[in-house]
This record gives structure tokens, sequence and C-alpha cells, in this order.
């Protein structure tokens, strides 16, 4: 038989490379159609319209021209810097990316550069001539150890999987990203609110004060009652608790906002209050469910395991057929280190092997139904998801419809009570009405106060919320 030659081994494993990774028998993928209406819901609790294309998709909006306040751009700059769950999420990134790379590689030889040396003393009493022998092996040479002919797609299939769970990966650092950007904005307007509402009761209590010592010099003439001034101290105690409260909330506020940024929030970055300055930020067309849903980067995560799903099949088919896996080496050896390249010192090896699965008890088909398991519940998951994120946007548009008309009705509500408010004064006074009138006034008027700070949150909250569920854009 004709010694095979360095050209012969090198055309061989050039075949096989060719023949590698050509085709894959995993189904073909087909996106699952969107289990949900094709427009968003209508009714006395929504805006007309809604479901009209937009200008600019939500995602194509980067959150500096949506949060144009100065302050918070700063503090979302530094969340996108300093935070941890980001940076988690940044590193998860490059890992998948790594694990990739590995996966990819099996798609190729592995070529190896190998030198040794071996030395080697046989005693009288085993040598073949009687004699002791001292011998002396040395080799240089590349070899090629245990590359998979991919006939069938296997490895191709897991190289598949790998890049759609990195893709997976990636979607889920914009998912935290967004979230964070959100989660920064809510704080800050949390801590805003809570900050007007501490001065809110810091002068309710300096109005109480003054009105509680005008009755005790009123109670000392004989022209108030006891009631009168202890009724008087109760509004006086009702704010300083309300003080301590929003003290405690203002803190507990810049804790969660120092959380979130990943640092100490400069002092000069914190809102003094719920100004009409923070109101800039811009509402966000939702644009038709169909743009909207498919873009945000929860539903592609999921779309993207789904896919890695389905590759995972073409793997678990693979397995049903032959694996032939290839070890070589060409090199050069010799006993003498003088003649390891000298003519006639080549050597080379080629062992090919092939693996035909027999029996394994249902191993593989249970393999094969395991994978195709994982898709169909892959595939239900990617429905909830888009199912989930339909609802989140709907909700979000149904409070956008009526906010504005809520803080409209609680602005009216509070200008009627400040009014029925300074009339009962008046009326104390001149003793037309009890203190009890003026007292009841004044708590509807503090109510009043409060409630419209919190219709005032509410609202810019929600369109917070509302680019948070529509996908926003992610640019820095």
């Amino acid at each position: 038989m004709k010694p095979m030659t360095t050209t012969a081994l090198l055309c061989i494993l050039g075949v096989s490379l060719c023949l590698t990774g050509c085709a894959t028998l995993a189904p073909e993928y087909t996106q699952p159609k969107a289990p949900v209406a094709a427009a968003w819901p209508n009714g006395s609790a929504y805006q007309k319209g809604v479901d009209n294309p937009a200008d600019k998709k939500a995602a194509d909006i980067p959150w500096q021209e949506f949060f144009v306040d100065q302050q918070l751009q700063k503090l979302i700059a530094l969340a996108l810097e300093n935070n941890r769950d980001l940076r988690i999420a940044t590193l998860n990134i490059e890992k998948s990316q790594a694990q990739y790379q590995i996966q990819r590689a099996d798609l190729f030889p592995k070529v190896n550069t190998t030198a040794g040396s071996s030395g080697q003393r046989i005693p009288e009493t085993l040598s073949s001539s009687g004699q002791a022998q001292t011998t002396h092996q040395y080799n240089v040479g590349l070899g090629v150890s245990s590359y998979e002919l991919d006939l069938f797609g296997r490895v191709q299939s897991l190289k598949d999987q790998a890049l759609d769970q990195y893709l997976a990966t990636e979607q889920t650092r914009r998912t935290v990203q967004i979230s964070l950007v959100a989660e920064v904005a809510t704080n800050y307007l949390n801590l805003a609110a809570d900050r007007e509402r501490l001065k809110l009761a810091q002068d309710t209590l300096k109005a109480q004060q003054t009105s509680y010592q005008l009755i005790q010099r009123r109670f000392e003439l004989g022209a108030s009652s006891e009631l009168d001034l202890q009724q008087a101290q109760t509004r006086v105690d009702a704010a300083r608790v309300d003080i301590a409260r929003y003290t405690t909330l203002v803190a507990q506020d810049e804790n969660g906002l120092n959380l979130v940024v990943g640092s100490t929030a400069p002092a000069e970055l914190l809102p003094p209050s719920l100004s009409d300055t923070l109101t800039a930020m811009k509402d966000v067309p939702p644009g038709l469910p169909s743009e909207v849903l498919l873009q945000r980067p929860d539903v592609l995560r999921a779309e993207d395991l789904l896919k890695g799903f389905n590759a995972n099949i073409g793997a678990a088919r693979a397995a049903f057929f032959p694996r032939i896996t290839l070890v070589g080496s060409l090199g050069v050896g010799s006993d003498e280190l003088s003649g390891l390249f000298q003519s006639g010192s080549g050597a080379w090896s080629f062992a090919p092997k092939i693996e035909l699965p027999i029996f394994d008890a249902g191993a593989r088909t249970a393999q094969l139904k395991a994978a195709e398991t994982d898709r169909d519940i892959a595939v239900a998951q990617y429905e909830k998801t888009i199912q989930t994120a339909f609802r989140e946007v709907a909700d979000a548009l149904a409070q956008r419809g009526t906010i504005d008309e809520q803080v409209a009705a609680q602005q009216s509500l509070t200008d009627a009570t400040a009014k029925s408010y300074h009339l009962s004064q008046v009326r104390y006074e001149k003793g037309i009405d009890s203190y009890l009138t003026e007292l009841d006034a004044q708590r509807s008027l503090y109510s009043a106060q409060q409630g419209l700070i919190t219709s005032r949150l509410t609202r810019l909250l929600n369109r917070v919320t509302l680019y948070k569920v529509v996908g926003g854009g992610t640019a820095e």
C-alpha cells in the first residue's frame, strides 16, 4: 500500500472543513403571532388616536431628549456609570460573548504544536541483546486533536444557540438600563414631592402656631373658649407629626436615590420641590402595538431565547446520526537531535473515528422530546411577555387619558377650599361661626394641597412609566 503523503493529509482536512456546518437539522424558525389586539384599548379612560403611528418611535428617543431637566440628566448619567445592576448586566454580556466564541471555535480544527524528547535505559536483564541499551527519541510536529466533522449540523446548532443566548443577554442589559433610567427619575420625583410636602407641613405649622397664639390671647381675654384653644393645639401637633414623618421620608428618598445612582448624589443635583420645570419631560406617543411591543428589549430577549431553544432541537436531532472525529498529526522524528530535520525523518499519523448510535434505551429520543418541550415553553413565555407588555402600556395609557382632568379638578378643589378657609376665618373673627368651622376648613385645605402634590406627582410618574413600558431609547 502506498503511504499517505503530507499533501494527501492536508487535502483530507480541507475537504472535512468544507463538509462541516453546511446545514443543520433545526426546524425553520417562525415568529409566533402576537397574542394581543392590533390596537390599544379605547373608551372613556383613553385619549383618542393613541394607536396612530408616531412621528418618532419611542425606542428611538434617547433618554436625554425625554428627561430634559439638567439636574436629572446628570443624576441619570451618574447612575449609568456607577449602578451595580447595570454593571453586572454588562459583565454578563462579556461572559456570554466569550461563551459564544468558545462554542464557535468548535467549528474549526484545533491545531497544536508539539515538541518533545525522551530517553530510556534498558538493563542487561531485559535487553534482547544481553547488553544494556540507552535510547533517545526527538520529535517536532503539528497535531489536530478530536476534530468533529459536523456533517449533520450538531456543532453548528450549538453555536447558533450560544449566539441567541448572547443576543438575549444584550437585550437584558437594555432592559436593565431602561429600568434604571426610569427608577432614577421615579426616585427623583418622589424626593421632590416629599420635599414639597415637607415644606407645606412646615408652612402649615407656622400658620398654626400663629393661629394658636392669637386664640390663646383671645382665651386670656375671655373672647375664645378653652375648646377653641385645645382645637388649635391639635392642629399644631398634627403639623409637627407631619413634619417628622416627611423629614423621614425625604431622608429615605435620598438614600434610595443614592442606591440607584451608585454613589452619593451631589446636593446641588437634588430637587428642592416638585417645581414646574420638571414637567418639561416629553410625552411619549405610543404608536401601534405591533411597533411598540416587538421592539421592547424584554420581548426581544424572550424571542432570542426562543430561537436558541429552536436551534437546540437541531443538536438533539443530529445526535441520532453518526459522529465522525478526526485525530491526526504531521512532524519529524529521530533518535538523534542532529538528525531531526534530515531527509527521511518525516512522520505522520491519521486516526479517524466514527461513532454510530445503536441502542441507548431511549435517551436520545427523550433528549429530543425535552428540546422540543423547551421550545414550546419558550413560545408560551414569549407570548406571555407580549401580553404583559400590552397590559403595562394599556394601563399607562388609561392613566394618561385621565390624569390631566384629575390634576385640573384637584387644582380647582384646592382653590375653592382656600377661599372657603379664608371666608371661615373672617366669619370666626367676626363671631359669626365657631372655631370648629374654621378648623374643618383648614383641614380640608391642607388635605387638598397634599392631594394636589400627589396628583402632579402621578402625572409626572405616568410619563416616566409610559417611557419605560414602550421601550424608551437607551442611547447615551
